[in-house]
């Protein structure tokens, strides 16, 4: 094999496109813009979203103010399998997970999942739990504690929260 037989391989390279340049080109007279119009003249730029003179879409739209201060909450979820350490009977929350070393710090968006086995009886405080893990903990003879905390106290809780809560406040 010489250099001079090496080739891109087809379909990798690509004439540029030449305006202007006649007839025979296949790109000659309006030189692919069309005929009259803005789009024709020299000089046309035309800016993002610009709809010919139709109000825009950005402008037809109602105004919404401040998504910048939608407050989302990064959830925790540990598996109830990471909970079977733990002697029977004991107390589970975020400050024991964090003294045995399944949680790095504590956090007040705690969720347990039902991915595992769990043997021994367990009261296990948390922010949320899934449906399966709250049966197996049951199941297991342990209590589900569901802690309702307000991150900004300005903000009402959610209704499911609200009935959480005073159902609590009722049985106190």
């Amino acid at each position: 094999m010489h250099l001079t037989e090496l080739k891109p391989t087809e379909g990798s390279r690509r004439n540029r496109k030449r305006v202007g340049r006649g007839r025979g080109s296949g790109h000659g007279k309006t030189s692919t813009r069309g005929h009259n119009g803005q789009g024709q003249r020299s000089g046309e730029a035309t800016r993002f979203g610009f709809e010919g003179g139709q109000t825009p879409l950005f402008r037809r739209l109602p105004k919404i103010h401040n998504f910048d201060q939608v407050i989302t909450r990064e959830w925790i979820a540990i598996n109830i399998s990471a909970l079977s350490e733990f002697a029977a009977n004991s107390e589970v929350s975020a400050d024991t997970l964090v003294e045995k070393g399944v949680l790095r710090k504590v956090t007040n968006s705690l969720r347990i999942l039902g991915n595992g086995e769990i043997k021994v009886p367990l009261t296990i405080k948390a922010h949320h739990f899934s449906a399966s893990a709250k049966s197996k903990i049951e199941a297991a003879g342990g209590k589900v504690e569901v802690l309702v905390n307000s991150r900004n106290p300005k903000k009402k809780l959610p209704k499911t929260q609200q009935k959480a809560l005073a159902k609590a406040q009722q049985k106190a």
